[in-house]
């Protein structure tokens, strides 16, 4: 079983950085695909960026691309996702998730472990 833990949310102004933190456990999470979504109230849950475990893969929504960074702690087995020059169109609930096997598709119906979300809201 793989869990996952997310923090780091919080409230900043436009053109402000925040870094979200998952920390994963389970002896199989070096086998995943790691990614954040995120999800308005509303509205469908959002790809944002994917990594296999090993780094050796990365994609990004291009929405983010540029401004975002998804990477990990090994030694920690930590997966964050560095956000910067955030956007108001950024507000949302974030969601780190895992997908055994997986090589960081962009479906949430690929991922088979999710977290319990941290909101992220980014003020004008």
């Amino acid at each position: 079983q793989v869990q996952l833990v997310e923090s780091g949310g919080g409230l900043v102004q436009a053109g402000g950085s925040l870094r979200l933190s998952c920390a994963a456990s389970g002896r199989r999470i070096t086998t995943c695909a790691m990614a954040w979504f995120r999800q308005v109230s509303g509205k469908e849950r959002e790809f944002v960026a994917a990594m296999t475990w090993s780094g050796s893969s990365t994609n990004y929504a291009d929405s983010v691309k540029d401004r975002f960074t998804i990477y990990r702690d090994n030694a920690k087995k930590v997966v964050y996702l560095q956000m910067n020059s955030l956007k108001p169109e950024d507000t949302a609930v974030y969601y780190c998730a895992a997908d055994l096997m997986g090589v960081g598709a962009e479906r949430e119906v690929e991922y088979d472990y999710w977290g319990q979300g941290t909101q992220v809201t980014v003020s004008s």
